[in-house]
């Protein structure tokens, strides 16, 4: 079986070269190749022999994920699905589908140059074991976990499909299915690979992870030495609102997942995100948002608010009125706070929402 390329480091690809009697630095050459070029055709890397080239195309493979459908929104974004084919030796064998959505910063649509920047995001995992009753991922369950080729993949083929129309500057949040923290090598390998300067070489003021409130793996992140932003799901302002809606806080209360943050090494430019999904009735009174301000008190954070995306979940939005007072207490008591309203609603590709649903805007690849 070829040798999968995708995913793997700098490192990783010099040994493997040396390995087939080949200079180490082809390697290098190679990994700069995938990630830095964006060539995904052993025949298109001009910088190695012929013999190799056609040696690596015997021996070896790039598996970018396919795209097999596409759903595009009114506000420019596109959701993928993407099949994973489940056959690395790695131990994520299974076949599965995952989400990445493209979001261009200006709601540009298909054909038209992109301005300022665009965001992807994608998948850790596909489904998710987390269970959060407000969300529409939880639905699936989790699946399995995703390799690092298969997190990588979706940043790839989401750039190569709007090739021609890029903006300067990306954004990625690992903000799709699964929880991050619970795929950790796999999800900070690809992480590596966004933010090395001789890769994608994006910068990790743009590269956010978002996790349901894992301590251990917030701890563990803690230590990386190269590491993207880190935005953790608050959505309650005590232990018994968010038992109910987030079971992962019967065993990682909001007291922990606190403490966490506060001992997170923040880097002199970088704020904590705290991600409050408003549910209608349920998260969303003043009582609430006096409790929020009093719980990020003292920390570097600022508070996104983002009202609840509908579903098939006993759930509903809350009232204009309440975001806005939710929004002013905090200001109020000088938490930095945004209203964040999800693209792509009309396609399910908002927060929350992906859950394989085939509806919307259709094009095959």
């Amino acid at each position: 079986m070829p040798v999968e390329l995708l995913g793997k480091s700098q490192q990783e690809l010099r040994e493997w070269m040396a390995s087939l009697g080949e200079p180490a630095y082809r390697g290098a050459q190679v990994y700069h190749a995938i990630y830095a070029e964006r060539r995904f055709d052993f025949a298109a890397m001009t910088n190695l022999p012929a013999a190799l080239r056609e040696r690596l195309g015997r021996e070896a493979k790039i598996g970018l994920p396919a795209i097999s459908r596409k759903y595009h929104s009114a506000d420019g974004s596109v959701r993928y699905l993407l099949p994973m084919r489940g056959d690395s030796p790695a131990g994520a064998e299974g076949a599965a589908t995952v989400e990445a959505v493209f979001m261009p910063s200006n709601g540009a649509q298909q054909a038209a140059p992109l301005q300022g920047r665009q965001t992807i995001c994608i998948s850790t995992q596909a489904g998710c074991a987390v269970d959060c009753k407000f969300c529409l991922t939880a639905t699936l369950g989790l699946v399995r976990n995703l390799t690092a080729g298969e997190i990588i993949g979706q940043v790839l083929a989401a750039l190569e499909d709007n090739r021609e129309r890029l903006a300067p500057r990306t954004n990625v949040v690992l903000m799709g299915q699964g929880e991050p923290l619970l795929n950790f090598d796999a999800t900070m390998a690809a992480v590596r690979i966004l933010l090395d300067p001789n890769a994608l070489a994006l910068s990790p003021r743009h590269v956010t992870l978002s996790t349901s409130g894992i301590v251990p793996g917030i701890e563990r992140l803690a230590q990386e030495k190269i590491r993207p932003k880190l935005a953790v799901s608050l959505n309650a302002s005590n232990d018994s609102e968010r038992d109910a809606i987030m079971p992962i806080n019967r065993k990682y209360p909001i007291a922990a997942l606190l403490e966490a943050c506060r001992r997170y090494p923040l880097r002199p430019w970088e704020r904590l995100t705290f991600e409050y999904v408003l549910l209608g009735g349920v998260n969303d009174s003043a009582d609430d948002a006096r409790r929020v301000a009093r719980l990020v008190a003292g920390l570097r954070a600022k508070v996104n608010l983002i009202p609840w995306n509908p579903g098939e979940l006993p759930y509903r939005p809350p009232a204009a009125a309440a975001v806005e007072e939710f929004r002013r207490i905090l200001a109020d008591k000088d938490v930095p706070v945004f209203v964040r309203y999800s693209r792509g609603q009309d396609i399910f590709a908002a927060c929350g929402q992906l859950a394989v649903i085939e509806t919307g805007i259709e094009t095959r690849a």
